[in-house]
């Protein structure tokens, strides 16, 4: 497989100034948690944010090669700790500086879904072999596709390992891992729907299968493109950056009149204790991730969720029912603590309506529920 990489920076530009016109066109800043949902695509807002850190890290390695103070003690080690959390809350990029960032991003994510051991072994290529592991530890929560193919690198941790074991190991997983791994049209299918990718300039291979669309607006587009439709991933209360056409599920006709899906969820209780949701964990997740930074950025979730974010829960999560959904998010709003709002879910929902919770939409919709309270309990 060929990857044109000047297609890919000609596109990452276009995607850039699209987002950065409807951004920007009412607002000077872009914040942290505007930035975590930016964009259609999950992967390309992480490593927007895994950018804004590293440029954070080299000013830190700046600031340690200064002889005359010890960054190695521990009240100094808690203080840029804490200053790094303040930083974080803190976040206001001014377009012509985020630009760059997203680029760059856009270009990262279309490389990790058409080459994930190529784009894995560039990341490796950074850092020292001592330093790999750490690395691997810090930056694992912003890659959201391929995972499987570095999880079990980091558990290398106490033995130093060179950048060739380390690439060893990666196409080790791959070829354990290869038929499990999402294809790259499905990965791509949101930012594809917000901006038309051009499959034939962007790879030649006898593997990536191109065919012509029915929609002469989709360009050329995959089967599997077609059958994937991807919601935009837009901030909360905020103008969605666009919306994106939503492949409606066909209902049997009575099918709503039957008995209504509100009714029916909220009559259920929870049966089976594996589909359920486990507040601490969920809780512990996101605290341990960049969300942390946003307790208690959002009061009513009715309000504050997203119409694009709208569609694809309805469509995921609520069978298509946009009265489920709303009824859903005004019981969440009622409940006193983000326990109480995860035991609602499991009651009324997880089960009923077959939830993976490993799922993006659920993923999503936990996410937005830890952001609107303070405290788990």
């Amino acid at each position: 497989m060929t990857i044109n990489n000047t297609y890919i920076q000609d596109y990452a530009a276009q995607f850039t100034d699209k987002i950065c016109k409807e951004y920007f066109s009412q607002r000077k800043y872009m914040t942290g948690p505007q930035m975590v949902q930016l964009t259609p695509s999950v992967q390309v807002n992480f490593f927007t944010i895994k950018s804004l850190f590293e440029a954070w890290q080299k000013e830190l390695e700046k600031l340690k090669s200064n002889p005359y103070f010890d960054y190695r003690d521990n009240a100094v080690h808690e203080a840029l700790r804490e200053f790094m959390n303040v930083l974080s809350r803190s976040i206001k990029v001014e377009r012509k500086d985020f630009e760059p960032l997203l680029r760059e991003a856009v270009a990262a994510a279309i490389h990790l879904a058409l080459d994930p051991v190529a784009y894995f072994e560039k990341e490796f290529e950074k850092k020292e072999s001592g330093r790999l592991n750490s690395y691997l530890k810090e930056n694992k929560k912003y890659f959201k596709w391929h995972t499987d193919l570095i999880s079990n690198l980091i558990d290398r941790a106490g033995i130093p390992q060179t950048v060739e074991a380390y690439q060893q190991a990666l196409n080790q997983n791959f070829e354990k891992f290869n038929d499990k791994l999402e294809p790259a049209e499905k990965l791509l299918s949101s930012m594809h729907t917000f901006q038309a990718i051009d499959w034939s300039r962007l790879v030649n291979t006898t593997g990536l299968e191109v065919k012509d669309s029915d929609s002469e607006q989709a360009g050329s587009q995959s089967p599997e493109i077609q059958e994937s439709q991807v919601s935009s991933h837009t901030e909360s209360g905020e103008e969605s950056i666009t919306e994106m056409p939503e492949k409606k599920e066909e209902l049997t006709p009575g099918e709503a009149s039957e008995k209504s899906s509100v009714e029916k969820a909220s009559n259920h209780k929870i049966k089976d204790g594996e589909k359920a949701l486990d507040p601490l964990q969920v809780w512990s997740k996101f605290e341990m991730e960049e969300y942390s930074i946003m307790k208690g950025s959002i009061k009513d979730l009715s309000e504050s969720v997203g119409i694009n974010q709208k569609f694809m829960f309805t469509r995921a999560l609520f069978d298509g029912n946009p009265d489920l959904m709303g009824n859903a998010l005004k019981s969440l709003d009622a409940c006193e603590s983000f326990a109480e709002a995860i035991e609602l879910l499991n009651q009324r929902y997880v089960a009923e309506l077959n939830w993976n919770k490993d799922s993006d939409e659920v993923n999503e919709l936990l996410q937005l529920i830890f952001r609107k309270f303070d405290h788990r309990n």
